[in-house]
């Protein structure tokens, strides 16, 4: 039995009370469908700007007729107040909210601080009032920055190289201080390009998986950044949700207060990924077989290539993957179609994507 299935097993015998911010982005949403299933109590805190309201509600039903309760607060981690009140009776605290993308960061780096650092401060210090006993909290992989090394292990970052890299590396800053000065127990993910059900294709700052999902459906051209060689390390959904509870429950004092990559640990090229994308929707559309990408300039901020060491994640908590990134997009592909199809027709110009993390 893996250590995540005993954990699953153990929640399911002793439930708790859990606090899932950004409750109605797609992480978030698993999260809350995971916890929902197992029979937990959760409350959910999003001020739905990025967030979609039918996430939270598809996840409700996808948890089925399980014994969990689920209230969402609509609210903002901006204000203090509403960090204090959702904290209020929690155990556990998985806090994802966060304003994302590193362009949307360049472009407008004071709402980046706003959302990632002032509101990681706000959730932080709620946490720390309401005696709450864990918190787990997103990182990003942008941490890493300029330094050169692959894998990523997580000793070795360098200069960040967007505000929002730079808002990832002060939220660990400053969860560390809080460990060290209040006692607060806090856990860092730091997520290497996560996709799955349930996430967004609106916007410039869409992901790059499921925008290039439509792009193809709308007959439209996929772009790519660069030569096409960039890669990254593409991770699951359902690897995320493992981590977070794994890191919830960790009940080794040496495992708290440190971050953790979590990711597939395999890297995937923008090439290999559109390719894949493109001979997996074909065998649902035959017509998009002969799809080609359109090929632009590198995008400022971007780092070159980005693979994770996922050593340290299976030694302290007992992570291991569930699924690779081909399994990933054969779960993922059905619920991109099924959600992007009614919508194809009316798509806007192509957009590039985000590949940040």
């Amino acid at each position: 039995m893996t250590r995540y299935q005993q954990v699953r097993d153990e929640l399911r015998r002793a439930p708790r009370s859990w606090l899932v911010t950004g409750a109605a982005g797609f992480i978030g949403s698993a999260l809350v469908e995971e916890l929902l299933s197992l029979g937990q109590r959760v409350v959910g805190l999003d001020n739905l700007s990025t967030g979609r309201a039918r996430n939270v509600t598809e996840a409700v039903a996808a948890a089925g007729g399980s014994a969990g309760s689920f209230r969402l607060i609509e609210g903002d981690i901006r204000s203090p107040d509403d960090c204090a009140e959702a904290c209020r009776g929690v155990d556990v605290v998985l806090h994802q909210a966060a304003l994302g993308s590193v362009p949307r960061s360049i472009e407008n780096p004071l709402a980046t601080h706003l959302n990632n650092v002032d509101g990681f401060l706000n959730m932080l210090v709620a946490v720390r009032d309401a005696g709450v006993g864990r918190m787990v909290y997103a990182s990003s992989s942008s941490v890493y920055g300029d330094h050169p090394a692959l894998p990523k292990e997580e000793p070795a970052v360098g200069q960040p190289l967007s505000p929002y890299a730079a808002s990832k590396a002060m939220n660990e800053t400053y969860a560390g201080v809080f460990g060290r000065v209040y006692g607060t127990g806090t856990i860092g993910l730091r997520y290497f390009n996560v996709f799955g059900r349930r996430q967004s294709p609106d916007g410039p700052y869409a992901a790059v998986i499921p925008k290039w999902v439509g792009s193809l459906l709308a007959g439209e051209p996929c772009v790519i950044n660069g030569d096409g060689e960039t890669s990254r390390d593409f991770c699951y959904v359902d690897n995320v949700v493992q981590a977070n509870l794994l890191a919830a429950t960790v009940q080794d004092p040496e495992a708290v207060g440190r971050v953790y990559n979590v990711a597939g640990g395999e890297r995937t090229t923008l090439n290999t990924l559109f390719r894949a994308l493109r001979d997996g929707l074909a065998r649902r559309e035959p017509a998009l077989a002969g799809a080609e990408p359109r090929y632009a300039g590198f995008r400022p901020g971007d780092v070159r290539h980005s693979l994770a060491s996922i050593d340290r994640i299976r030694a302290s908590l007992g992570y291991e993957p569930t699924h690779s990134v081909d399994a990933g997009l054969t779960a993922a592909l059905d619920w991109y179609v099924a959600d992007l199809r009614p919508a194809a027709g009316a798509a806007a110009a192509p957009h590039a994507g985000s590949v940040g993390s």
